[in-house]
């Protein structure tokens, strides 16, 4: 098994609290998130920030990498990958924790497109629920062939989520969001969400903001003032 690393953020305070775990989107890096955790310091100063490089280069992006491989043109291969890329990702998890002597409950997933299908994925399955889920233009990966039932089988708790989208996204289109929303209350596990009106296969300010504000929700901090 591919053993995870990549850029770090120590906590603004000097004392983690909590970690906040950036999962990239296929061709980039772990540097492509980390920078989101500068942004939030002033929400979380007790949170360290992580951001894993996916185990796989990935085909046309030289210094890119991806958690699992995409052709489209098989329909299984987005269950088949999220879960051969699981193993890997909860095994840096668990390290992470460890690292700052904190449990699931301190943890909160942040992931982009492929990420966000990563995020979800492990973030359900994880057997302590984490403190939240946050997930920027991607989609819930069902067991091929299965519907929301058997998320609510697999599901081991049912974690703060949100989820934003743009609506013009050309990669994955709004649909995909739609469905992973109206799945997610299929299999009785409620979600926060958010769309930027106008935005493509990307985070503009308003996602970001609100995403903030959510990890400060899930985490059970004061609001900002």
């Amino acid at each position: 098994m591919v053993t995870l690393d990549g850029p770090r953020i120590a906590p603004k305070s000097g004392t983690a609290k909590q970690l906040v775990v950036f999962l990239h989107g296929r061709g980039a890096n772990g540097d492509d998130l980390i920078e989101l955790g500068y942004q939030w310091q002033g929400l979380l100063p007790d949170a360290a920030f992580a951001a894993p490089n996916a185990p796989n280069s990935c085909e046309g992006a030289p210094m890119g990498k991806e958690w699992f491989p995409l052709t489209l043109r098989d329909p299984t291969e987005f269950w088949r990958g999220v879960q051969s890329a699981a193993p890997a990702l909860g095994a840096y998890l668990d390290a992470e924790l460890a690292r700052y002597g904190l449990d699931d409950t301190k943890l909160a997933l942040v992931g982009f497109s492929q990420g966000t299908m990563m995020a979800l994925h492990m973030g359900l399955r994880r057997p302590v629920a984490p403190a939240g889920i946050l997930g920027f233009s991607g989609l819930l990966v069902l067991d091929s062939d299965k519907g929301p039932d058997s998320l609510k089988a697999e599901a081991k708790g049912k974690p703060p989520i949100l989820l934003t989208h743009g609506d013009r996204d050309e990669v994955l289109p709004i649909d995909m969001f739609f469905f992973s929303k109206e799945a997610l209350a299929a299999a009785e596990i409620p979600c926060q969400w958010h769309i930027s009106m106008g935005v493509g296969h990307g985070i503009d300010g308003g996602a970001l903001q609100h995403g903030g504000l959510f990890l400060t929700q899930s985490f059970g901090l004061p609001y900002p003032q």
